[in-house]
Order: structure tokens, then sequence, then C-alpha cells
């Protein structure tokens, strides 16, 4: 016969055990029918999971079968059948938040759903929860490059992605705000690590031009890799937009100005030599010259001397009488005799004016001679003054 104290101990023990409504208990699976499945909880009772507490909210409880573990949370400890109510919807859901936070430290590549799309980014499906990637998460292959960055059309090619399945990492896992964020870029950067390894800064790389922005160009060279070309270093001359001098598909020489994770920097003027570093044997102040329109402005007109060196006429270097319209008098194309005004290459900065007219620099000119003018006849007066007061009086 058994030993009282043991026993007692024993029912203690399976007393102190018993979940209550809650509580997330581990079971057995031990049969399957009919819209339901019983669960041995732990050895105490029989649990049943039914209707809607079967909705899935983690594949861990999808195809399930006879023998497998699960968990599930208590919703009532003893129902009409006197069997223990559970749910797997609020273990499911408490599960698939503990993954996405050992996911989100561990580093792993996850597949998402795209279900939707803002302005902003794509609403995602990840496990079964739901997620956000920002438009600035997005791998260079998914990026909507727009011109302009106009926002509807950016929003038009992120629709286009609704339904598209692809591979993510989580970036950011909240969920007490009930937040998930992931990253498509995070993935690319990682393929990517040992290719850009290959690289550094000063590096000249042979690619192709792979779209083109009001910001700049972006070059796709080597192995799947993808770099910005700012505006600014496109050409050593001003352009207003990258069209101007590039378009898709132009096969272009670059060096790489800066490496920032997967970001790559690139330029294409600093692999030929800055031309305004000579433009001083080329051009003098005051000399006159041959210039084309190439682009007219409410302040003035934009003058290509050669294919490299372009300058400025200012409106009040123009004509000596006001001027309404630029357009009026002068079009694009058009050749002009110019004379140069100034010259700062280290700002690569040319000033011109139209050749035989006075203007704003001419007439500065005129009355800084004059102003000179004056005080020279005020200095020699002094002068002479001085003279007299020095001269010795005659009785």
């Amino acid at each position: 016969m058994a030993d009282p104290k043991d026993f007692k101990a024993l029912f203690a023990d399976h007393v102190m055990t018993v979940p209550k409504e809650g509580d997330v208990i581990k079971g057995k699976v031990i049969s399957i029918d009919r819209g339901e499945i019983h669960i041995d909880v732990e050895g105490l009772t029989t649990g049943v999971v039914r209707g809607e507490e079967l909705f899935v909210e983690s594949r861990e409880y999808a195809n399930l079968k006879v023998g497998d573990e699960v968990e599930a949370t208590v919703l009532e400890v003893e129902n009409e059948n006197a069997e223990m109510e559970l749910s797997f919807r609020s273990a499911g859901y408490r599960r698939a938040w503990d993954n996405m936070k050992k996911w989100l430290k561990e580093g792993l590549t996850l597949k998402a759903k795209v279900t939707g799309a803002n302005k902003g980014g794509l609403m995602l499906q990840v496990e079964a929860l739901s997620g956000f990637m920002p438009v600035s998460q997005l791998s260079p292959d998914n990026y909507p490059r727009v011109a302009g960055g106009d926002k509807a059309r950016i929003f038009e090619k992120l629709r286009e992605m609704v339904g598209k399945e692809m591979e993510v990492k989580l970036i950011d896992v909240h969920e007490d705000e009930e937040k998930i964020i992931a990253s498509e870029r995070a993935v690319w950067e990682d393929s990517q690590k040992a290719v850009l390894e290959s690289y550094k800064v000063g590096d000249v790389v042979d690619g192709e031009i792979s779209a083109l922005t009001s910001f700049g160009a972006f070059i796709k060279f080597g192995e799947g890799l993808e770099g910005l070309v700012h505006i600014s270093e496109i050409a050593w001359q001003r352009i207003d937009h990258p069209k101007d001098v590039l378009k898709v598909g132009d096969k272009v020489k670059a060096q790489i100005i800066q490496l920032d994770h997967s970001k790559i920097y690139l330029s294409i003027k600093r692999i030929v030599d800055d031309p305004w570093k000579s433009v001083k044997d080329k051009y003098k102040v005051g000399e006159t010259v041959t210039g084309k329109i190439l682009k007219v402005e409410s302040f003035g007109l934009m003058i290509g001397l050669d294919k490299d060196i372009h300058g400025l006429a200012h409106i009040s270097e123009l004509s000596d009488e006001p001027i309404n319209n630029l357009n009026d008098k002068f079009k694009v194309g058009q050749e002009l005799s110019l004379e140069i005004v100034s010259l700062e290459p280290a700002e690569h900065r040319l000033g011109l004016k139209l050749a035989g007219i006075k203007g704003k620099s001419g007439r500065v000119a005129a009355k800084a001679a004059e102003v000179k003018k004056a005080a020279d006849a005020a200095d020699v007066g002094k002068s002479e003054e001085k003279k007299e007061e020095a001269a010795p009086v005659k009785e």
C-alpha cells in the first residue's frame, strides 16, 4: 500500500499545476474530428479546441496530426462537456510575436507577402502577423525610381508589387505597438557584402546608366551592384538635369567616391581633368569671345564658350536699357559676341557681357575711374597747398 504522505504530496503537485484561464498550456493531440481537436493536457484532463479558436495564427498550427505537441491558451477550465476549453488563436498570436523577436535578434531571412501599398511603402504579411516596409527599405531592383519624385507615380509602382512574395529581414519589432518593420534591402546588402568588399574608394568601374532622376543617375556595374552619381558629380559644367548629358543604356566609366554599407556613390567627372584648372590659358578678362546660348533664364543667359566652359551673362550685362523679357530678344542656340568681365576658376565661374555695351560692369568700372580721377585731383591740390605752406615768406 502506498504511503498516504506520498499520495498527499502527489495530489498537491497536481492541484498546484492545474491551469487557470489565460494560461498557456502544452499538450499532445489525441484526436482530430469534425472540426474539433482534442488534446491531452499534461495528463490532467482533456482539452478541446473548436470553432473560431481553430483560427491559424501561426503556421505551426497548420496540418496538425495525432501525436503532435502543441500549445494552447485556456479559455475555460471546464466547459459543458467537462473538458478544458482551449484556443490556438491566442497561443498562436503570442508564439508568433515571440518568434518575431527571436528572428529579429538572430537576423534571420523570412518570406513575406505584399498585401497592400501606400505612398510610404508596402504592407506585408510576415508569417501570421502584419508588417510594414518603408520605400527606403526596398532593394535596388524594386526601388521605384520616378522622375521628379512624383508621389502618385511612386504609389502606382508600389501597388504593382501587391501579391508578390519577397525575402526580408526584420529591423524593428514592438509587440506593445503591434509594429513590425521589415527590410528587403537588408537581405540584398547581405548578399552583396562579399562583392562590395572587393571594391574600395578610388576604384574606377565600367558600368551602364540604369536610371535617371532629377537628382542624379544610377549606374549598374560589377555583379549586380548599383551606385548613384549625384548631378553635381556628372560633369564639370553646370547641368540642369542628368538627361542633358546622359541617357539610359549609356556605357560609362565612374569612380567610387564613397562606400556606405550598401550605398555606393560614384563620380563621372572626377576621372577626367577639371577644365577650369587651365581656363586662364584659354580665356582672359577683357577678351571678346563668341558663345552660344544654352539656356535663357529670367536673370540672364547661360553661355557655352566650348564643350567644357560655360559662363553667365547677367541681364544687367546684356543691354544699357531695361529688358522686360529676355526671351523676346534672345533664343537658345543663338550665337553672340561677348566680352569676359570676370573669371574665377576655383569657383567655376565666368562672367560675360554683350560686346559693344557698357553693361553693369562697364558702368561700375567707369564710376570707379571717375572716383579715382577725382581722388587723384584732390591729392594733387593738397600737395600744392602743402608746397605753398612750406615756401618761405618774402617781405
